[in-house]
């Protein structure tokens, strides 16, 4: 894994809880304890976390101005394929939810050539993507703005999802295991996750090889939930991604299609 996907995964985990511990760092992300000082000094010189007694938190300014932001230009070029690869298995009059994320934005630029769409978004950036596209009919689903990633979460989202039906759902994932399935770094997240694949018919998951190994701060399926699973090839490859090998053999046996872009 490259330097740059794990501060992405990193600062992430430490977002999304009041502190985080090296020795859980390390645990979650399959890498040494020496290894997760160094990015945690990284991320702390970049201004995005605070070093405490043997860990971290996040700072103010990331946790509650636009974490989304910092990690938006990281992979782009890869989470632009992957949005790409995720569109195209989307068929013209199909009925989408599409799920928050950095990757899923990437989704939604694609699927505004595959109309006619209907499609509901939980996040306020693919909002602004696909508003006044010709052929797209968008649905932004209730609920409360998550600072810092303008997800759609809350009682009022889960409601509106829990009254509604779609053929596809997009969802993006933070981390997906051989062992704990898939899960997110937020409990909101994951909630509204749950509730979407419920609610359709059949799921594509999409990630960047980095996910792969990952456990999540909140589980929120076992990998057979998903029906497909789009990711970059580098998830093949041991070598820069120890996880993924295993964790692309274990869907394959849990019965999900995987898409190697």
């Amino acid at each position: 894994m490259s330097i740059a996907d794990r501060l992405d995964l990193t600062l992430r985990l430490v977002q999304n809880t009041e502190q985080v511990s090296v020795a859980e760092l390390a645990q979650r992300l399959g890498v040494s304890e020496m290894t997760v000082r160094r990015d945690l000094d990284e991320l702390e010189r970049r201004g995005l976390v605070r070093r405490v007694r043997g860990g971290a938190v996040a700072t103010r300014a990331v946790a509650e101005d636009d974490g989304y932001l910092v990690r938006a230009s990281w992979q782009a070029a890869t989470k632009d394929r992957l949005g790409a690869a995720a569109a195209a298995l989307i068929e013209p009059g199909t009925r989408v939810l599409l799920d928050a994320g950095t990757t899923t934005v990437h989704v939604a630029e694609h699927l505004a050539a595959r109309g006619p769409l209907t499609v509901a978004v939980l996040s306020l950036q693919a909002a602004a993507v696909l508003a006044d596209r010709p052929g797209i009919e968008l649905l932004v689903v209730g609920g409360r703005s998550r600072p810092g990633e303008r997800s759609l979460v809350g009682p009022l989202a889960l409601r509106t999802l829990a009254s509604l039906t779609f053929d596809r759902f997009i969802m993006s994932i933070g981390g997906v295991h051989a062992d704990h399935g898939w899960s997110e770094f937020s409990i909101d997240d994951a909630a509204v996750k749950q509730i979407g694949l419920d609610q359709a018919a059949r799921t594509i998951a999409v990630a960047d090889a980095t996910k792969l190994g990952v456990r999540a701060f909140s589980r929120v399926a076992p990998l057979e939930a998903a029906h497909e699973f789009v990711t970059d090839a580098a998830a093949g490859d041991e070598a820069t991604h120890p996880g993924g090998p295993p964790t692309l053999r274990a869907l394959r046996e849990a019965g999900v299609r995987t898409h190697l872009i």
